[in-house]
């Protein structure tokens, strides 16, 4: 078992009491722990690492967490970003893998006015970096500035983006789109078929 696979049981172990029903009772802390002991080695995870220059970022699963959550690795193409986006009631643990990435947050939109989204912080995170990320706290938007591909790995628990998906809100209006189905590039390291 290579150090990114201990990672992966770890997680499990943690999340094996919990209820994986609501984020009410997931230990967000000792989570974190095991992210940030973890020192980045992409060959422990680089068979995760599928990449796609055509999309902004590619969803890669590694583990469903006793179904309790979503171990995702992200790969991100360079100058490309996410959408402004929530995270459905859960709990999301961001570190970096390779590379830098930007995080960007916002408040939610006020109101039905159209108005531009208004920014409260933006951090660049550096590779090993761990961020948490939870609807209380606002909304966010990814993306690498950088010229090379960089990788994150991501933490959703309870899954509730896989099963319900999430929201992405226009920069320019606070326009709100349900998206029903976030769906995955692949999983284990094969490439999902579509």
């Amino acid at each position: 078992m290579n150090r990114f696979e201990q990672v992966v049981k770890d997680i499990k172990d943690v999340l094996g009491p919990s209820s994986g029903l609501n984020s009410e009772d997931i230990d967000v802390e000792d989570l974190t722990h095991i992210m940030e002991r973890y020192a980045s080695d992409s060959k422990d995870w680089s068979k995760y690492a599928l990449a796609d220059a055509s999309m902004a970022y590619t969803r890669n699963l590694v583990d469903e967490g006793n179904g309790k959550a979503n171990l995702l690795v992200l790969v991100w193409t360079p100058g490309k970003a996410s959408p402004i986006h929530d995270h459905g009631n859960a709990h999301c643990l961001m570190k970096i893998l390779r590379g830098n990435l930007t995080e960007t947050r916002y408040d939610f939109p006020d109101g039905d006015k159209d108005k531009p989204m208004q920014v409260k912080s933006e951090q660049v995170h550096k590779e090993n970096a761990v961020a948490y990320m939870a609807d209380e706290l606002g909304l966010h938007r990814v993306s690498n500035q950088g010229s090379d591909y960089a990788v994150s790995l991501h933490l959703y628990t309870p899954p509730n983006v896989a099963k319900f998906g999430c929201n992405i809100f226009n920069d320019k209006t606070g326009k709100v789109t349900h998206i029903a189905k976030c769906g995955n590039y692949s999983a284990y390291g094969e490439r999902v078929k579509h």
